[in-house]
C-alpha cells in the first residue's frame, strides 16, 4: 500500500494519496493519533490532507472491513535560509547562486520574485540554483520551497547591463599612465576595466562615470571593456596607443 508523497510539512496541509485494495468506503485515515481530512476515495485509493505533526508517524486507513497495515509518513520542518551568494547579478539571469541554511534537502523550487527555478540540492544545508531572467532591474525576494513549506527572507538584486558611450581622452602613449574618463550607464558595480585585454586600475565616480589609468600597450587602436555585476560593455577601438618619437 504505497503512500505518495511520504513526507510533508509539520504544519500539515500536504495532499497525500494512499493506494491499495479494498479501500472503498474509507471512514478514517490516521496520521499517528491524528485524523486526516479525506478528499477523495475509490476502491484502490484514498486522498487526504495531512494534519499537523512532527517526526515519523504511522498512517492507517480504516474501512468497514477493518484497519490497514501502517505506512510511515515523515514530517519535515520549514527550511531556514541563512545566506545567499552572490546577492546580485544581470537582469538576463544565468548566474549560479548558492543558498545556505538548513532543512534544504527536499527543496523543489527557488523563486526569485515571481519566477521560479529548479535548484540542485548539495546537502541539507546548501543548494545551488541558476538565476532566472528578471522582469526589471532592482531587488526581488527569494523564497525556497521544500516538503516542509516555503521560507522567505532573502533578497537578490537584478542589475542592468552597462553601456560605454565615450572616453576622454581617446589616445595616449604606449607607456600607459594616461588618465581616462569613461562615460556610460549602469557603471556603479564595475568589477574591471581593460584596455586591449590588459586590466587597468580604476575608480567608480558614479553610475555614469569611471576614472581609469591606461596600462602600457602596443601602438594602435584597442577595445575598452567594462565588466560589472550586470554584464559587460565593450567600446571597439575606443582608445589609441600612440608610439613616441624616435631619432
Amino acid at each position: 500500500m504505497p503512500i505518495t508523497p511520504n513526507q510533508g510539512s509539520t504544519g500539515g496541509g500536504t495532499t497525500v494519496t494512499i493506494t491499495g485494495t479494498n479501500l472503498g468506503g474509507a471512514t478514517a485515515v490516521h496520521f499517528g493519533t491524528k485524523l486526516a481530512t479525506i478528499t477523495a476515495n475509490t476502491p484502490t485509493s484514498v486522498t487526504v490532507i495531512s494534519p499537523s505533526g512532527t517526526g515519523t508517524v504511522n498512517v492507517t486507513v480504516t474501512t468497514p472491513g477493518g484497519t490497514s497495515n501502517p505506512l510511515p509518513f515523515f514530517y519535515v520542518g520549514a527550511p531556514f535560509k541563512s545566506s545567499l551568494s552572490p546577492v546580485s547579478g544581470p537582469t538576463a539571469g544565468g548566474d549560479t547562486v548558492t543558498i545556505r541554511g538548513n532543512g534544504l534537502s527536499t527543496a523543489t523550487s527557488v523563486a526569485f520574485g515571481a519566477t521560479s527555478a529548479t535548484p540542485t540540492v548539495v546537502n541539507d544545508s546548501q543548494l545551488t540554483v541558476t538565476v532566472p531572467a528578471g522582469a526589471a532591474a532592482g531587488p526581488v525576494g527569494v523564497s525556497v520551497t521544500t516538503a516542509g513549506g516555503t521560507n522567505n527572507g532573502l533578497s537578490y538584486t537584478y542589475v542592468d547591463s552597462p553601456t560605454v558611450t565615450s572616453l576622454a581622452p581617446t589616445a595616449g602613449p604606449t607607456s600607459g599612465g594616461t588618465g581616462v574618463t569613461i562615460t556610460g550607464t549602469q557603471l556603479t558595480t564595475t568589477q574591471s576595466v581593460s584596455f586591449g585585454g590588459t586590466l587597468a586600475p580604476f575608480d567608480v565616480i558614479n553610475d555614469t562615470t569611471i576614472s581609469a589609468v591606461t596600462p602600457p600597450g602596443a601602438a594602435g587602436a584597442v577595445d575598452v571593456t567594462v565588466v560589472t555585476t550586470g554584464g559587460s560593455a565593450t567600446a571597439a577601438g575606443a582608445f589609441t596607443y600612440t608610439a613616441g618619437p624616435g631619432i
